[in-house]
């Protein structure tokens, strides 16, 4: 039998619970994702795609429900655990990259690896690897904001990996890229797969969802998975 990356069993999450005002975006979702696939969570804007991307990435706790990750049940985990188990096994791809734009290319990428207490020849060496891998070995002495968008969205894919992360999370990380950035965004999901990567997409982008290196597409509406 295959192994698991991520199971999530009926996570539900609840903002202001109990009163007027109470929100559900995701209700009761369970899914199981294999070890070096591709999953899309597709969906319209309010279907839950974020907030189920959020949890399982330890960023917000969920209400109910359990989620492994990597074998570890990190939902019930106290926070200091689980955000030692994100930076340890989960890369995350914003849509907005988050970069910061008047650091440098290279210290944009080695910002993740503070908490590891490595030293700093260590965390150079682990950024320049990615900054060769994606052809940026140019640009690292860059700062951010300086650079195109193209190389702004490998900056931010080089500092997803740096960790050494086995699941990578991207919340539609193609909303606000044109055709060809699109198409080289997938190319890198591809090559990252073909190495045995995780990769878990929340996307409401034809181009994502149809491309090739997809193995299965997940519906959700109104905070449910689709059957």
């Amino acid at each position: 039998m295959d192994e698991l990356m991520l199971k999530t069993v009926k996570v539900t999450k609840i903002y202001n619970q109990g009163k007027q005002n109470e929100v559900i975006p995701v209700r009761d979702v369970s899914l199981k994702v294999k070890k070096g696939t591709s999953v899309v969570i597709k969906g319209p804007s309010g279907s839950g795609k974020t907030t189920l991307l959020s949890m399982i990435g330890c960023q917000i706790k969920p209400t109910h429900g359990e989620i492994v990750v990597n074998g570890k049940q990190v939902s019930k985990l106290p926070e200091k655990f689980a955000n030692r188990h994100k930076r340890e096994h989960i890369g995350f791809v914003f849509q907005q990259f988050h970069l910061i734009p008047d650091l440098s290319v290279l210290d944009n990428i080695m910002l993740p690896l503070l908490p590891f207490g490595m030293r700093p020849a260590e965390r150079k060496n682990r950024a320049m690897k990615l900054l060769t891998q994606f052809d940026l070995e140019k640009r690292g002495r860059f700062k951010v904001k300086d650079l195109s968008g193209g190389e702004q969205q490998r900056t931010a894919i080089c500092r997803s990996l740096v960790n050494g992360c086995s699941l990578l999370l991207a919340d539609e990380p193609t909303a606000h890229l044109d055709g060809q950035l699109t198409a080289d965004f997938l190319g890198y999901m591809a090559e990252l797969k073909s190495k045995g990567y995780t990769i878990l997409i929340a996307s409401h982008d034809p181009a994502v969802f149809e491309h090739e290196m997809v193995d299965r597409i997940i519906e959700m509406k109104g905070g449910e998975i689709l059957p």
